[in-house]
């Protein structure tokens, strides 16, 4: 194919408690990064695509400051935010912009400092009215909206706090090999029950991180990317897909529009569940991967309980999932981290934490009120 895209450079800052740094010095370090581990110059680059942080939330000229800061004026540029969908979805602009020639070589990048800095709410921003406002019901963050989710799973399907656990333990065994994790120490099954509730039936051991720190991924085509410094990792399949329904939908709770985009990002790779050798699933709490494996087709709809068992998921698993230690163990720049540990570990660049056969690997993504959903296949 013509212009076939690839992802040629990552750039991964520090992740965590960052005093002194924000939105803009993270995101100039990751890009920095990026150029660094592929080997191109900052005027190789004639695209720009970011997402803003939860501190600048909807900040919509964050590509004219950031161009600025970076000396860059980019023949295809934007903006977009879609919280944990945003990096997939992204990339597939970055790959498109590729395809067409609209720019050669494509920086997404990303930074925020939420651990350090003050946050916007979600619910302020995506809501259309107060009339529209979930505050009235307690729902005034992503956990309430995933703690509906987790409720209504296990009413329906009998998924329970034991199988939840099962995620947390095998992204903190994920972790405990990643030297760049935020939390490494090893925890029990026992651990997580007895962690305190934070909007039942979620518990503190059930949440991501909330951490400092910037991300960046370059993509540009096969062909520039064979003069570079590393292997360049094929974006086989791109998907994405979305609801305007919140709960006025009775299915919103469940994000069937997840499946969908997984569904495409199979069908432009021509492969299928059954591929798949490594998946970084977007897990901002452990319901969300229940979900995802199901999603994806490892398993059938209200099996995802019974899945997501350490031994298979964990270290050593049949389907390693969340090889760093996800967003609930390794850190949460918003799920740029689940992409990048997918392009290390198709690379063979995971160090310890590699897994043995990672030819294929599914990238999920999912963010705003539940509404929107990425998914990339990444292969060598």
């Amino acid at each position: 194919m013509e212009h076939e895209p690839v992802i040629a450079g990552v750039g991964v800052t520090a992740q965590g408690k960052l005093p002194g740094e924000t939105n803009l010095t993270v995101a100039i370090d990751a890009f920095k990064r990026a150029l660094d581990d592929c080997g191109l110059q900052r005027d190789d680059i004639d695209g720009l695509l970011t997402e803003p942080g939860t501190t600048e939330f909807g900040y919509a000229l964050d590509y004219l400051r950031l161009g600025e800061a970076l000396g860059i004026n980019p023949a295809s540029t934007g903006t977009m935010m879609q919280g944990g969908a945003s990096a997939g979805n992204l990339i597939q602009l970055a790959a498109m912009a590729v395809q067409t020639g609209a720019a050669t070589a494509v920086a997404c990048v990303f930074g925020d400092v939420p651990r350090t800095g003050e946050s916007v709410r979600i619910s302020d921003q995506a809501h259309g009215s107060e009339e529209d406002s979930w505050d009235a019901w307690g729902a005034t963050g992503a956990i309430a909206w995933s703690a509906l989710s987790a409720s209504r799973h296990m009413s329906l399907y009998g998924t329970t706090e034991r199988q939840l656990a099962q995620v947390a333990v095998a992204a903190r065994a994920h972790a405990a090999r990643n030297p760049d994790a935020v939390m490494r120490e090893p925890i029990s099954v026992e651990d997580h029950l007895s962690s305190r509730w934070i909007a039942e039936p979620l518990r503190l051991l059930d949440c991501c991180l909330i951490t400092d720190g910037g991300a960046c991924v370059i993509v540009t085509s096969a062909e520039r990317a064979k003069d570079l410094r590393q292997r360049p990792v094929k974006i086989a399949g791109m998907g994405q897909a979305f609801t305007a329904q919140k709960l006025g939908h009775p299915d919103w709770w469940y994000g069937p529009h997840q499946r969908t985009a997984v569904q495409r990002a199979y069908k432009t790779a021509g492969i299928g569940p059954e591929d798949v050798q490594v998946a970084q699933l977007y897990d901002n709490f452990t319901i969300s991967t229940v979900m995802w494996a199901e999603h994806a087709g490892f398993c059938a709809v209200g099996e995802g309980g019974s899945f997501v068992d350490v031994d298979r998921i964990g270290p050593g698993g049949s389907l390693p999932i969340n090889t760093h230690g996800g967003h609930l163990s390794a850190a949460h720049p918003e799920g740029w981290l689940t992409v990048i540990e997918g392009v290390h570990q198709v690379r063979g660049t995971a160090g310890e934490r590699q897994v043995p056969k990672a030819d294929v690997c599914l990238v999920t993504g999912r963010g705003m009120l539940l509404n929107c959903a990425s998914a990339l296949v990444l292969t060598k």
